[in-house]
């Protein structure tokens, strides 16, 4: 039986898929909002369209996450170093090998 994906790694590709569906229009009103040379009326409607945007939809909250568990810390080759090392006892990681000396 298939495991399901963690709430943490679904969350996340939620997230990286509004980042990439909104990216242009959050550039464009950022770019509206920091131009000087503009009113300070049409900036500031940029600037209340930037904050109407979802959580989601912010590129500097997505955080690179583990696949198979979720953990957001110790990742090598999209995979946390518990995952990583049991991967590679199972020979499962191509050119990765348990050292010994």
């Amino acid at each position: 039986m298939p495991t399901r994906p963690n709430a943490r790694v679904l969350r996340d590709m939620a997230m990286r898929q509004g980042v990439a569906k909104n990216e242009l229009l959050r550039r464009a009103y950022i770019f509206v909002s920091r131009n000087t040379t503009l009113p300070s009326q049409v900036r500031h409607q940029a600037q209340l369209q930037l904050n109407a945007f979802d959580k989601y939809t912010r590129p500097h909250a997505v955080k690179n996450r583990c696949v198979a568990s979720g953990k957001g810390r110790g990742l090598l080759k999209g995979l946390c170093r518990f995952q990583f090392r049991l991967h590679a006892l199972r020979n499962e990681l191509p050119g990765v090998r348990k050292a010994s000396w």
